[in-house]
């Protein structure tokens, strides 16, 4: 098994001065993301228009979350996710609120392969950059890439989350990532599954090696897959083509794998989203939309979500 990509830096200049906490809550909006995307392993990243909402605000002293709608059952003291990554965030920046109340409106999946997790660790910093004054100069872009990266172990998921759109990423030394816009055809289409995953038993199940053609076969349809996401869409089909993992995830998501096979053998570019056991469907027209939605098995969800260009951002409080 590939070990996780962490970042090798996650430095960030000392501050010169103690840190002003803002008053009042700040909130977040951040996308659901597909990575992988067929044969694009921990690299390629597609940030979709599914969101969830999250709100925090400085209080005197304790801790209070609250969450609504998809993983509600996520834990509600230190160790909730987006309270991990705002502790994280805090202490990059140089600040220790006294007390925090967090409350989120979930309408990403858990467990599902559309990033959930980034999700969280994505809100939780940019909610910790947004409570301090200043925040945005001490917590630049690529910073919050790398702790980002550093939190969640791989950046296929989180640059998406941050940027929007299509991205590429990678770690050694540092983690980076490039931003694309999809071209405008691209209709993506989720067939959710009542079941969940987990992303660790999915990378328990990768070998250590794969073969060498392997590897070629794929390398080359992750850089087919580039062009045709942005420039050549026509060529989807054959670009997300992918040997690398999804054969070897197979026996953890049979329904998946085999929903997969179908949507392909109809012409249309289906693949495992992440670590699924989500399909993401990169529809062309409407026709294949509806083709995708059609084939959804009937306790599945079949959402077709537009690509995101935004990125996670701080939006007006309620």
């Amino acid at each position: 098994m590939p070990p996780p990509c962490t970042s090798a830096s996650t430095e960030v200049s000392a501050p010169m001065s103690t840190p002003q906490l803002r008053a009042g809550p700040v909130r977040v909006r951040v996308p659901a993301t597909s990575a992988n995307l067929g044969p694009g392993f921990d690299a390629l990243g597609l940030a979709l228009a599914r969101y969830d909402d999250v709100e925090a605000e400085v209080t005197a002293s304790g801790l209070l979350v609250e969450v609504e709608g998809a993983g509600a059952d996520v834990p509600k003291d230190e160790t909730n996710l987006v309270v991990r990554a705002m502790r994280a965030g805090f202490a990059q920046l140089g600040a220790e609120p006294p007390g925090l109340r967090l409350r989120s409106v979930n309408d990403i999946p858990h467990s599902r392969g559309l990033g959930s997790s980034a999700a969280a660790i994505v809100a939780g910093l940019l909610l910790s950059r947004g409570l301090v004054a200043d925040g945005q100069a001490r917590l630049d872009a690529q910073a919050l890439l790398e702790l980002a990266t550093e939190l969640e172990g791989h950046p296929d998921n989180v640059a998406p989350c941050l940027a929007g759109g299509l991205t590429i990423a990678w770690c050694a030394p540092r983690a980076g990532a490039v931003r694309l816009s999809p071209h405008a055809s691209v209709r993506p289409v989720a067939l959710i599954p009542p079941f969940r995953a987990s992303t660790e038993q999915a990378r328990a199940l990768l070998p250590a090696q794969v073969p060498h053609a392997d590897a070629a076969f794929s390398a080359g349809r992750a850089a087919l897959l580039v062009a045709a996401l942005t420039t050549e869409p026509q060529l989807l089909l054959p670009a997300t083509e992918d040997r690398l993992h999804q054969r070897y995830r197979a026996p953890a998501m049979p329904a998946s794998t085999d929903l997969v096979a179908t949507l392909r053998a109809a012409g249309l570019p289906a693949v495992i989203s992440g670590a699924g056991p989500t399909v993401l469907v990169l529809a062309r027209d409407e026709v294949e939309v509806r083709q995708a939605i059609e084939a959804s098995p009937p306790d599945w969800q079949a959402a077709q979500l537009a690509v995101d260009l935004d990125g996670g951002r701080q939006v007006a409080s309620r």
